[in-house]
């Protein structure tokens, strides 16, 4: 059955219903106000768990038994072992031996390890995923090959959905690279150290049933706590979580490819050239090739000038993490860590804070640290003349990447994005983004090897930079430019059943993913 479309506020054509339940379409930034009050998992009795503290299980089986396990569940986990994930695939190992199906599966990300997972889409143990998907489970989601439709959010959604309802998790399953048996957990330690548990805070604190699954069982208490045992049912311990190296890197580098280089070096003239690098200032950058050298041009221009920032968000990174040592930002707020020593400087450095979706990104909440960074350095995969931004496909329709935090850094009070002109001979600023991920007007500047093109909406920047010399072009004479190089790209071949949903930062509908077709 055809799903019923309505338009929304950004004018695209949204699923009125996602697997049967009610969707609200995007109304604008900042225009849907939600009511009623936040959701409460079921009342727990102390005299329901052992007095000892001890609530080990001896598989991860017996705990998902033990936890009441059946048909049409939903079951989260965390990425935070990010490629390197080997719970997730024994998980739903374990709950395919155990005949259960139509699970929705809601991980706050998954990764090209998780291929694995198709056979259990293809043989209904999982009826659909929420969140997001790239490597061959991205393309076989995009292909229409699964029963529901998939749902994607940014971290600030994903805590938001759980937080006010419209997602609640039966079993929470949290991969944890130390824990004691009580439950107290922590990402800091151990083979599988990830740095913090931030994206399985609402699973820990929401979902009726928490599982706390570790490769490196301490005696308690485990000491500091991300995770805090009083939210947990079942412990369990395994010999190994994830692969180290696809987990953390000790060599994240700077790209060293000119053309980006180009890009990190003018997005860091325009900063300095607009005032935003000032003593007191905050940044956010990713932790890529190009978003790690514009984090160095910075490190120059602060040293020059005899400046620090007062913090940095992560990701974090040996990069900024040398910075923060070196005493050029007085602290870093993290919530993800991208590399050993990133890790390392988490677990002993007490400016390095750990933080969470809640703290960072939780649109409904009574504030969030997203507004208060001076400016957010952020990618995209395509970006349209009106300066609206895609994160989830590229231009061939396929789901290849997650939202992340990406829509919640919009709300900064500058949002960059240093985009090649064209990437494989395709232009990356065109008419109209394939999905709509993020609305123009919180895209401030795009920054480009032949041109930097500054949004219209912002006269105060166009007023800062006039006379700096930077080579600033209107963003239809950019895309213009990619056009006479590259020819006018040609639009996918897209069918009209929906195969996904993506949700704006409130929980409304601002896109839909169509199935691709295959030639």
């Amino acid at each position: 059955m055809a799903n019923k479309l309505v338009k929304n506020a950004a004018g695209r054509e949204v699923v009125a219903e996602i697997n049967g339940q009610q969707a609200i379409p995007f109304k604008g930034v900042g225009k849907h106000k939600p009511e009623g009050r936040k959701y409460a998992p079921p009342i727990s009795r102390c005299a329901d768990y052992p007095d000892n503290g001890d609530k080990r299980v001896s598989t991860l089986k017996e705990a998902l038994v033990k936890a009441g396990i059946k048909d049409g569940m939903t079951v989260s986990t965390h990425h935070h072992f990010r490629n390197g994930d080997l719970l997730a695939n024994d998980l739903f190992d374990a709950v395919s031996e155990l005949g259960i199906k139509d699970i929705r599966w809601f991980p706050s990300a998954s990764f090209p390890c998780h291929e694995h997972i198709i056979q259990y889409i293809k043989d209904g143990t999982i009826h659909h995923i929420e969140g997001s998907m790239n490597g061959p489970l991205g393309k076989y989601v995009s292909e229409g090959n699964m029963r529901g439709m998939a749902v994607l959010r940014s971290h600030g959604g994903r805590y938001q959905a759980v937080q006010d309802g419209e997602v609640e998790i039966d079993i929470a399953v949290i991969g944890a690279p130390m824990a004691d048996p009580f439950g107290n957990a922590n990402g800091l330690e151990g083979d599988s150290a990830c740095g913090l548990l931030g994206f399985a805070l609402a699973d820990s604190q929401y979902a009726d049933k928490v599982i706390i699954v570790t490769d490196n069982m301490v005696p308690f208490p485990c000491i500091p706590w991300q995770i805090q045992g009083n939210y947990v049912d079942f412990t369990v311990e395994v010999p190994k979580l994830g692969i180290p190296e696809r987990i953390v890197s000790g060599t994240t580098k700077i790209t060293k490819s000119p053309d980006r280089l180009l890009l990190a070096e003018l997005t860091a003239k325009f900063c300095d050239a607009a005032g935003i690098i000032r003593d007191g200032f905050s940044f956010q950058s990713g932790a890529g090739g190009t978003s790690l050298a514009v984090g160095e041009f910075f490190k120059s221009i602060m040293e020059e000038k005899g400046i620090k920032a007062r913090f940095a968000r992560g990701g974090s990174n040996k990069y900024l993490v040398s910075m923060l040592e070196e005493g050029l930002i007085d602290y870093i707020l993290d919530g993800q860590t991208f590399d050993l020593d990133g890790v390392r400087s988490m677990r002993d450095d007490p400016r390095h804070v750990w933080t969470s979706p809640f703290t960072s990104y939780n649109y409904h909440g009574k504030g969030n640290f997203a507004p208060l960074v001076d400016v957010a350095i952020l990618g995209a995969t395509e970006v349209d003349v009106n300066f609206n931004a895609n994160v989830v496909t590229h231009s061939d329709g396929y789901l290849l990447h997650g939202i992340g935090g990406w829509q919640n850094c919009l709300f900064s009070k500058t949002v960059i994005l240093p985009l090649p002109l064209m990437r494989d001979r395709v232009p990356v600023i065109i008419d109209e983004v394939t999905t709509l991920c993020g609305p123009g007007e919180l895209i401030d500047v795009i920054v480009t090897e032949r041109g930097i093109a500054i949004n219209p909406l912002r006269k105060d920047l166009i007023e800062a930079v006039k006379d700096s010399g930077l080579p600033l072009k209107p963003i239809k004479e950019l895309k213009e430019e990619a056009e006479r190089i590259c020819g006018k790209p040609r639009k996918s071949k897209l069918d009209e059943k929906v195969i996904a949903a993506i949700k704006w930062v409130d929980g409304t509908v601002i896109d839909v993913v169509r199935k691709v077709i295959v030639e």
